[in-house]
């Protein structure tokens, strides 16, 4: 059995796409809204599967256990995302949440596959044999991942495509997909390191909400908010809550946005069900914002939003 070297996994730089006159020199691959894995085969039919933190996780996906054997005995490390598809295929975070915090609990973790079966994207190819491949290029290394053939029911190679930067990030829009990582062709890979030369390119999207409520911010900003509690109206009536943002604002915004809360302030709940949020502090649904944000939990909830600027424009009755 071979003895593998720890790799910590190469992380990407959020970013925009790469000019037009640089597009060929990088490679499209789709962002997976999953969880990074670096994928340990040592050769003697296991597999070992640990998160970017360097916890192992392997007993929490026992579908993945038959991985240990796709290589033969051909000691290799991997990485890649492991994600739990939606019923069109793309992948849900929020269906992945309940497989993730299993790895002390077999049994259960054998329970939940059989309900909400994962599978493992593979992206590079980072020790191969008897040696590293971190220090040639990323095509050469992509190159040698593809001739490997990593392709069944619970694991794959996605496609990379190179160029076409612009016709990627739209496809991938079109699709409902979160984004592109676009990959520098010549990059190596640096274990670790949050790199340039790989860019995470997010879908944002916008949207308007209605303030509907508070928490304090730490320190000396209690007495300004931390986090707004953003609701929208719902097709049954009444203001749904739709999570909190408490990030993309100024100081400035912060202590303008306090004066007008305090204006607005109540001892009543506005949303049909009570947020759990400690120390929440209402107001009256009259305030409008919009924020950017990725893409909607199964319950409705914005994920990663952001305040991009209060609208006084618009009241409830215009989202209504």
């Amino acid at each position: 059995m071979a003895s593998l070297p720890r790799i910590a996994p190469m992380l990407a730089t959020p970013g925009r796409l790469p000019p037009a006159s640089a597009d060929d020199a990088y490679a499209y691959e789709v962002k997976q809204d999953g969880q990074r894995c670096i994928v340990y085969l040592p050769g003697d039919g296991s597999v070992q599967l640990r998160a970017r933190s360097g916890t192992d996780i392997t007993p929490a996906y026992p579908e993945l256990r038959d991985l240990g054997t796709a290589l033969g005995s051909r000691p290799a490390v991997l990485d890649g995302e492991i994600i739990a598809p939606d019923g069109e295929g793309r992948s849900d975070f929020q269906l992945l949440q309940s497989r993730m915090g299993l790895a002390g609990d077999p049994a259960r973790a054998a329970r939940m596959a059989a309900k909400i079966p994962v599978h493992l994207m593979l992206f590079d190819v980072v020790f191969l044999d008897t040696g590293s491949l971190t220090h040639i290029p990323y095509i050469e290394r992509r190159n040698v991942l593809e001739l490997l053939g990593l392709s069944e029911a619970a694991w794959s190679t996605p496609a990379a495509v190179v160029g076409h930067g612009r016709q990627a990030l739209e496809a991938t829009r079109s699709a409902g997909l979160e984004g592109l990582v676009a990959k520098r062709l010549t990059s190596l890979y640096e274990p670790g390191v949050r790199s340039r030369a790989w860019i995470k390119i997010r879908h944002v999207r916008t949207e308007d909400i209605v303030i509907g409520g508070w928490a304090p911010g730490r320190g000396r900003l209690t007495s300004l908010p931390g986090a707004l509690l953003m609701g929208q109206p719902g097709p049954g009536g009444g203001l749904h809550y739709v999570g909190s943002v408490g990030t993309g604002w100024s100081v400035a915004e912060r202590t303008a946005l306090a004066t007008l809360l305090r204006a607005a302030a109540t001892e009543t709940c506005p949303f049909t069900e009570r947020p759990p949020v400690t120390a929440a502090r209402w107001v009256e649904p009259r305030l409008v914002g919009e924020v950017r944000y990725t893409t909607r939990t199964r319950a409705g909830r914005l994920r990663q939003p952001s305040w991009h600027r209060l609208r006084l424009d618009l009241t409830l009755d215009d989202l209504a």
